[in-house]
């Protein structure tokens, strides 16, 4: 069962295990998960990719739903991330800008250079942690929420997600090194906003870091 970090009529906060699906309702998803868990019925307002793991919230009832989902279409929906990459940016703090094309059929996102239809603007933030073993840890947050983003914006520049083979990692001790770590939104009956954050699982590329490297959210 996911670890459960907050629910009440109206949200579920839980950290998604890496490897489970956030959305769908196979016996892996985390809408089947939570509905075992809670009763009653569960809806997704946003993904994360399957083999990433961290914190994420979903609605209990319609209206809930409603109200997160536009909520996910504004600055008051924050999400920040924890990744490892391979390599290290010369930049400790940057913002990365593309144009972004997922391609359906192969299910995998491009950065293009010139806008098209289906090509969508992606900017994101990082800061530099931690480096360790020719890695970084990192920091992300991001202003736009596409498909493979931060995957496919950070291997263009030459340094994939460590475990990310999608996307040109070459380290296969592990899986794709991302991890949902803190979430804020507003509630979607008080409006008062809630924030939680968990941290990655003690397991490799994570434990080259710090402790406290891995808790400066």
């Amino acid at each position: 069962m996911p670890e459960i970090l907050y629910a009440d009529a109206a949200v579920v906060v839980c950290v998604k295990p890496v490897g489970a699906l956030s959305e769908g309702d196979g016996e892996n998803a985390m809408p089947t998960l939570l509905r075992a868990a809670l009763g009653g019925e569960v809806y997704p307002v946003h993904r994360l990719d399957q083999p990433a793991g961290g914190v994420m919230v979903y609605a209990r009832t319609k209206p809930a739903a409603a109200r997160l989902s536009a909520a996910v279409q504004t600055e008051a929906f924050g999400k920040e991330y924890l990744a490892v990459l391979d390599g290290c940016p010369e930049a400790r703090e940057d913002a990365l800008c593309d144009l972004l094309f997922f391609d359906r059929q192969k299910k995998k996102s491009y950065v293009v250079k010139r806008a098209r239809a289906g090509v969508k603007q992606a900017r994101l933030s990082y800061r530099v942690l931690e480096t360790a073993e020719e890695r970084a840890l990192v920091r992300v947050k991001l202003d736009t929420g596409r498909t493979h983003q931060i995957r496919v914006q950070f291997s263009s520049r030459g340094w994939p997600l460590t475990g990310d083979g999608k996307y040109g990692s070459r380290e296969n001790r592990c899986t794709l090194a991302l991890w949902s770590a803190e979430l804020r939104f507003p509630h979607p009956v008080h409006g008062g906003e809630l924030r939680f954050a968990a941290r990655p699982p003690e397991a490799y590329p994570w434990t080259l870091f710090s402790a406290d490297a891995l808790g400066s959210l």
